[in-house]
């Protein structure tokens, strides 16, 4: 899993590290946060449990930070795209699918 820290690197992340495969996140709702992004090379099904950790990721490392429970988007990176004269950091997603988690940091990050 790879975070974005600031919105130039969210967009580094997201349109320069990423591929169509991996998996992208970020927390609903356009609230400020990070990108993360699953790596998946070989195109296979990411487990349950990576994609809840991932989500963590997002909602711990944005404003929804001290919320309960908190709605993060997930997607392929392929479906994220950036339109001409966007801030750094924003995105628009054609597809996305939705998760709920606690925001929290992984073990050892």
């Amino acid at each position: 899993m790879l975070v974005g820290r600031s919105a130039a690197d969210n967009d580094h992340l997201t349109f320069r590290v990423a591929k169509g495969r991996d998996l992208w996140l970020h927390v609903a709702g356009g609230m400020p946060g990070s990108h993360v992004v699953i790596r998946n090379p070989d195109n296979a099904d990411v487990p349950r449990e990576v994609l809840e950790g991932a989500a963590q990721l997002a909602a711990w490392y944005s404003k929804a930070r001290n919320a309960r429970r908190v709605e993060v988007h997930w997607c392929r990176a392929a479906d994220v795209s950036k339109q001409r004269g966007m801030p750094a950091g924003k995105v628009t997603i054609k597809q996305f699918k939705k998760i709920k988690v606690s925001p929290s940091k992984l073990e050892g990050e």
